[in-house]
Order: C-alpha cells, then structure tokens, then sequence
C-alpha cells in the first residue's frame, strides 16, 4: 500500500465527500478539512442558491386533445425539468461546503427515482429537500421520508398498493436496493411487506402523499419472521433492526466514495459499530476516512459525469446560473450525452459505477462540456505561469501529470483554454486517485 500525502489525502477528501477542492482548499489540512466537510456549519453559498418553485405539472391532456395540447404540456413539463437540472448543477458548484450536495447526490442514486415516470418536476425537486434535509443525519429518518415520498410512490406504483391488492414494487425495492441487499428477504416477505405499506397515495400536482385508511390493510402481517399489524413506520424499522442493515448501508456507502473492492470484515465491522444503533451517516462517513483504504493511493473511482462536470465548475469558478440561456443548454446536452442527468436515472437501481464511463461517446461530450467551461472560466493565473501545466494541475487538484499527460499539454499550451480543457478530460482527473 502506498500512503497519500496528506495534501493528496485533503483531495480526495474533497472529491469523495464533495465535488473536488476549489482554489486555496488544498492548504488546509486533513483534519480540519474533515471537520469541515462534515460539519453542520452554515454555507452562504448554498443559501443564496434557493431551490426553484415550478408549480404544479400541466393537466394532462385527455386522449381527444388536441396534438397541439399534448405538446404543449410536453414542452411545459421539460421546461421545468430542465430548470430543476440546471438549478441543482448551479448549487454544487455555488456550494462553500459542497459535501451535503455531494450527499444528496449519492442518496439521489441509492433511493433512485426519476422524472421520466414522476412527471412532476415539484415531486422531483421535494424529494431532493426531503434527501438533503437527512443527507448527513439518520438513516432511520430518511429511509421514513422516503417509503412515503411522493415521487417514490409514483415511481414504484404506491398508488396502486391497497388492501386487498398489494402491489409489491416498493416493498421489493425497499428491501433489495435500499436497505437489506439481495437474499437477505422471501417472496412471502415481499408480499407481506406490500400489505403494510397500502394505503399511501399521491398526486402529481399536490406537495405531499396521503394516507387512505380505507385503503390500508391493518391485518397482521407476517415479516421476516415476525407477527404484527405493522404499519408504514414500523415496517421501516423493523427492517433497519435486522442484522444485515447496517452492514448493507455501509457497504453502498463504501462502494460509492472508497472502493469497489468491499471492506475487509474488520473494517465493515468498525464501519457498523460508527454507524450505530442511531444509524448516524455523519459517523459513518468519519469512520470511513480512518480506514487505511482511504489514505490507499490504490484506491482509485471514476468520477461520475454529474461529479466530474460540478468539480470542474467549482475548480475553475464557473456558475451554470449566470451562463447564457444557449451555453447552459448546451452544457445540459453535454451532460446527457455523458449519460447522467439530475432526476432521471436509468432504473431503480440507480447509475452505473466505475469505467462505464470511459466510452467514446461519453468521452467526446465530456470534451465539449470541458471547452464550454473553459470559455467562461477565469485562466489569467493560468496565463502568466511559467509552468502551465503544474498551474492548470493545481488549479483542478491535480496531485501530479504523467509524462503522457504532460506531453499532451505542452501541445496546447500556447493557449489556456485549450490546456484547460484537455487537462480536464485527462485520466488525473476523470479519475479520482
């Protein structure tokens, strides 16, 4: 194992809990920036980038309407999409203290939900308060937002759970993906799982879900081994009491911001015993950046297209917010044709990991997004270095350059914003080191 210095550790404090360091936070050390990081300290960056109130969906039209009609709604429905996207990219890059967007992002993929089926871009938008508000908090308390979050119940069929005909999407899921893992659950766990969870309804064009006593079953139900008349909430806990919980939160926790190798049974044991019967992320995540894996140099992680694009932002001072209505839509399609945007995963399962990323295609939208940044970004420190590739790499946070790197930004170092652009396509920093 080779050790991070303690500055390269301070970097991939910043790119694992965060979107990457912005100029000057390199010179802190490692404990005061994990204190910050992790803290619960005010950020008047992310308080002065209010999040948007879009109203309510257009009415759907009906199946007589007009073609015209049916677009128009289409339209209204992207428009609001769009700005919901194009606010959440402006505060991670607005953000003083970008690790509890960093957090809502990671939750965003592990309770995955999307737009495309949601049709409400205020749904969307509350989910994302709801998964911010407990980003760093309990677990217990997040995973109760979420089994009767509007969005998710629209997502996974909630409105089609009732007494007398479960609908098993959201209790599967619930289980599978969100909190106990594969094989950790029956089939008759999942049926009965579905009765306690009847009842929660939702609205498109309301703010929050309902509960539908009529619609609920208050029979006993038999769950993972256990007898009762379990209802939402206790449900909830009784899943998050079994062993195999923590041990699985942990280990998505670790996957996402370590290692794609999991934890050695030590580790995950110190991991669960942070964690605690409060499942405190907070603690968790302190844990995590004790281990000796997180000071590995070995431990490498692609950065996501969404990670890599708002590090970049906040590295070279760029705000999607003030970009011209034509560069942020360019710079949205940009992201697209990475494959990940805000509010639209390609499953309940959330996005991919690791060199799924590296494709031609990703890579030549991620050239594009690179130069749209470039263009806005101010480079006269840059300018007038004598070593411009070490000044563009300590600009991003670059611990050092390959000689191949470097080779290339000696190409185009007659003109910063090119050398920008390739160094921020280079594999130092698409990938987290």
């Amino acid at each position: 194992m080779v050790v991070l210095s303690e500055r390269a550790a301070v970097r991939r404090l910043h790119d694992r809990l965060g979107f990457g360091p912005r100029p000057g936070d390199l010179d802190r050390g490692f404990a005061e920036t994990r204190d910050r990081l992790l803290g619960a300290g005010p950020d008047a960056g992310a308080e002065a980038t209010p999040m948007p109130d879009p109203g309510p969906p257009p009415g759907k039209p009906g199946k007589n309407a007009d073609p015209a009609a049916k677009q128009q709604a289409r339209k209204q429905t992207q428009a609001q999409a769009t700005q919901a996207v194009s606010w959440w990219l402006d505060r991670m890059a607005a953000a003083d203290l970008a690790s509890v967007e960093r957090l809502t992002w990671f939750w965003h993929g592990h309770f995955a939900t999307s737009e495309q089926k949601v049709c409400s871009p205020r749904l969307m938008l509350a989910q994302n308060r709801a998964q911010r508000d407990h980003a760093l908090g309990s677990f217990t308390d997040l995973a109760r937002a979420m089994v009767v979050d509007p969005a998710m119940l629209l997502w996974l069929d909630g409105n089609s759970n009732k007494a007398g005909k479960p609908n098993e999407n959201l209790s599967r899921e619930f289980m599978e993906l969100f909190t106990l893992g594969v094989g950790h659950y029956t089939e008759d766990d999942v049926r009965e799982a579905a009765r306690a969870l009847t009842g929660w309804t939702a609205k498109r064009d309301a703010t929050g879900a309902q509960l539908v006593a009529k619609r609920h079953d208050d029979g006993v139900k038999h769950i993972l081994g256990t007898d009762g008349d379990y209802t939402t909430q206790s449900f909830v806990d009784l899943v998050l009491s079994r062993p195999e919980s923590a041990p699985f939160v942990a280990g998505r926790v670790w996957f996402r911001l370590v290692s794609a190798t999991p934890p050695p049974a030590d580790v995950l044991n110190r991991l669960v015993a942070a964690y605690g019967s409060r499942r405190d992320i907070r603690a968790l995540l302190r844990a995590i950046t004790d281990e000796a894996a997180f000071h590995d140099s070995a431990t490498s992680l692609v950065k996501q297209p969404v990670e890599w694009l708002a590090g970049l932002l906040r590295a070279l001072g760029v705000r999607p917010a003030k970009l011209e209505d034509k560069t942020r839509t360019q710079l949205l399609a940009a992201l697209r044709g990475m494959g990940q945007v805000p509010f639209q995963p390609p499953s309940v399962g959330g996005w991919a990991a690791g060199g799924a990323w590296l494709t031609t295609s990703a890579g030549v939208a991620r050239l594009h997004a690179a130069q749209l940044v470039a263009e806005h970004a101010d480079l006269g420190a840059v300018a007038k270095a004598r070593d411009k590739a070490a000044a563009i790499g300590d600009l991003l946070g670059v611990d050092a350059w390959s000689d191949r790197t470097r080779t290339a930004l000696a190409g185009v170092g007659g003109n910063v914003r090119q050398l920008s652009t390739v160094a921020a396509c280079a594999p130092e920093y698409v990938v987290s080191g």
